[in-house]
């Protein structure tokens, strides 16, 4: 047990540390992820309820083509191509000095969302749907401002109905953050694990740390979101 013990010591003579920048730097990339992927949803959501034809159709082939294709696939792409190319393209208009180079962790983190995004607009716009529309025809006819009707009609509502899907997505990207380390030096829980484990030798023991600290931050995210789900469901019962 104490050599176990002298594995997790901090320093140069342990992985204490590593881990514990492992664990910083996985909810650090979740957490950015997840709020730029409620930016795309958001976006999304609002293109498939538009009233015209254009923003339906291009909402319509973000999450299309994103739901149909390997994640890791997406995130290579977008990573390798798109940034590169609007890297080279901004150098060619003269925009940006000739040295800039596009922060790899920003691209890994846009890249990561873009993937989320697709699936947080169904949940948002299935949430949206959700809200009875007779509650808006009612607050309209009584004179109130389209915004008001939003932030007090509709986005209560339509949060109780998206939560749980919100919710499953944030556990989802907790995940898919370990996807990054594919990416670039990104030392986070996963890949932490793997150098622990490969420098050491001692497989079962870091991958099962890594595994007991990935439930660790799932069963305070459940919850979290359990107690927003309660909160946001008061009086509907």
């Amino acid at each position: 047990m104490d050599y176990y013990w002298q594995l997790l010591a901090w320093g140069g003579e342990g992985w204490g540390d590593d881990f514990a920048w492992g664990l910083v730097m996985t909810l650090q990339v979740s957490v950015v992820a997840y709020a730029v992927a409620v930016l795309f949803g958001l976006l999304g959501a609002a293109g498939k309820l538009s009233k015209h034809r254009l923003p339906r159709l291009l909402a319509d082939i973000y999450t299309t083509v994103v739901r149909s294709l390997p994640e890791l696939l997406v995130i290579l792409l977008l990573y390798f191509s798109v940034a590169s190319g609007v890297e080279r393209l901004l150098k060619h208009f003269g925009l940006v000095a000739e040295t800039f180079q596009f922060s790899s962790f920003w691209a890994a983190i846009i890249a990561l969302a873009f993937v989320s995004g697709a699936f947080m607009t169904e949940v948002l716009r299935s949430a949206f749907l959700a809200v009875p529309p007779g509650q808006i025809e009612a607050a309209v006819s009584i004179g109130m401002r389209p915004r008001k009707v939003f932030t007090r009609i509709v986005l209560p509502q339509m949060m109780r109905h998206a939560v749980p899907g919100m919710g499953n997505l944030w556990l989802s990207i907790t995940k898919e953050s370990a996807i990054i380390s594919v990416l670039g030096s990104f030392s986070e829980l996963l890949y932490t694990g793997y150098r622990a484990a490969a420098g050491t030798k001692q497989y079962i023991f870091f991958y099962g740390l890594t595994a007991v600290l990935f439930l660790l931050i799932t069963l305070v995210s459940a919850l979290v979101i359990a107690q927003i789900e309660r909160r946001l469901n008061r009086g509907h019962h």
